[in-house]
C-alpha cells in the first residue's frame, strides 16, 4: 500500500472542487490540520491520514460524471443526407435536435427551429447547407457542474473518446438523472 503525498491529498481535493473546510468536515478533524498536512508541516498519524482518504474517496463516488448521464445511442445525421431526412428522424425520434456527424466527429447541428425558417423547396439539399455549429464535446470524465453550464447555452452536449462520438447529453437526460 502506497500513502498518498501532501501534494496528492491536496490535488485530489482540489480535483473535486472541495475546499479544505469541506474536506475537514467529511474527515471529521480540523481545517487547520487539512492545511498543514497538505502544507507539509505535519505527518498525521496513519488513522487520520485514513479517514481523509476514505472522505476523498467517497466524494468521488459523490460525483456524477458524463459516463453516468450520457446516452451512448446517438441519433444523428451525416453533412449530406437531405433536409427531409433530418425533418423525418426528429419526427420519428420526437427529437428537437439532432447532432450531424462525419466520420464519428461531430461537425454540426440541425433543430426544428432551423427547419421552421425553410422553404419546402429546400427538402432535398444537403443538411450541412443549413446547419447549426456543432454541439461541445466533453470526455467522459466531464463532471455534472461542467455538463449543466455547457447546456445553459447548447442544446446538447457530444461525449467524445479519442475524437470518436461516444454518447449525448440533453438537459432531459439530467433531469432524468435527478428525478
Amino acid at each position: 500500500m502506497e500513502l498518498p503525498t501532501p501534494a496528492d491529498l491536496r490535488q485530489r481535493r482540489t480535483d473535486l472542487g472541495l475546499t479544505q473546510s469541506e474536506l475537514a468536515e467529511k474527515a471529521d478533524v480540523s481545517q487547520p490540520l487539512i492545511a498543514r498536512i497538505e502544507g507539509g508541516d505535519v505527518d498525521p498519524r496513519l488513522s487520520t491520514l485514513r479517514r481523509i482518504v476514505n472522505a476523498l474517496e467517497k466524494a468521488e463516488s459523490d460525483v456524477v460524471r458524463a459516463d453516468d448521464l450520457m446516452n451512448e445511442d446517438v441519433v444523428s445525421i451525416a453533412p449530406e443526407d437531405p433536409v427531409s431526412e433530418a425533418a423525418r428522424k426528429m419526427e420519428a425520434e420526437a427529437y428537437s435536435q439532432l447532432a450531424i456527424i462525419q466520420d464519428g466527429i461531430p461537425v454540426g447541428s440541425i433543430s426544428q427551429g432551423d427547419l421552421v425558417h425553410l422553404d419546402s423547396d429546400v427538402r432535398d439539399e444537403p443538411v450541412e447547407e443549413h446547419m447549426s455549429e456543432s454541439f461541445p464535446t466533453v470526455s467522459k470524465d466531464a463532471t455534472l457542474d461542467e455538463i449543466s453550464n455547457l447546456l445553459e447555452h447548447y442544446k446538447a452536449v457530444m461525449i467524445t473518446e479519442a475524437g470518436e462520438t461516444v454518447g449525448i447529453i440533453t438537459e432531459a437526460d439530467i433531469a432524468r438523472r435527478l428525478s
